[in-house]
């Protein structure tokens, strides 16, 4: 284990910041490559004086928003009957890329709206094609950048963070971003919960006010 976490130290330390923005921007588009692999290992190098902290963090969320927006102009220039082709192919399937996968994506979407794009961003699987369906849904690029803002962000300074206090004990590390993914996939639900109690009593009131005018 160590010796891949030495690999890891010595391959950030080449790809310098551009190198983070280039491999976060893969990270955050239909590319699967780990942010755990990009921002960790950085995060510590910084701890040692290599790198500057803020930097890592900055460059990391401007190359999660350069991927995510490659796939956000993707789908609204293609449309969603080309991007589902596409996902069919042999080449999409390398990638891990499925229809059905796309699919789960948009169900978030099409349910939750908006916030999904800050929410998805904070959880496996499903971070990298939340930005499709919010180009298939021609999502206004401002709010679509506020949200991916805020669910890359978070997800990087989290990362950040545990590469800067824990990056030299691996074990530990672990132990804490497992626990961190139990707490994000929690956060996502009890969103998830407070959206449908809020349209449940929405639609409760709406009805009530008919029946009142009846």
């Amino acid at each position: 284990m160590m010796e891949l976490v030495n690999l890891l130290l010595e391959f950030s330390q080449t790809i310098g910041y551009f190198g983070i923005i280039f491999l976060m921007a893969i990270e955050s588009s239909f590319i699967p490559f780990p942010s755990e692999v990009v921002i960790p290992p950085a995060a510590f190098l910084a701890a040692q004086g290599e790198f500057n902290i803020y930097l890592v963090v900055l460059f990391g969320i401007l190359g999660s928003l350069i991927g995510a927006l490659v796939n956000y102009y993707l789908a609204l220039t293609l449309g969603r009957k080309v991007v589902f082709s596409l996902a069919e192919t042999k080449t999409a399937k390398l990638f891990l890329v499925t229809p059905e996968k796309i699919e789960r994506a948009e169900k978030y979407f099409l349910r939750y709206g908006n916030i999904s794009t800050f929410v998805c961003r904070l959880v496996p699987a499903v971070r990298q094609l939340i930005s499709i369906p919010a180009g298939f849904s021609k999502m206004k690029i401002r709010n679509f950048l506020f949200f991916t803002f805020l669910g890359s962000s978070t997800w990087i300074i989290i990362l950040a963070i545990l590469g800067y206090v824990f990056g030299a004990n691996e074990e530990l590390m672990h132990y804490f971003y497992k626990n961190i993914k139990i707490i994000c996939i929690s956060l996502f639900v009890l969103i998830v919960l407070y959206i449908l109690i809020k349209k449940i009593l929405y639609k409760k009131l709406i009805n009530n006010k008919c029946y009142k005018k009846i």
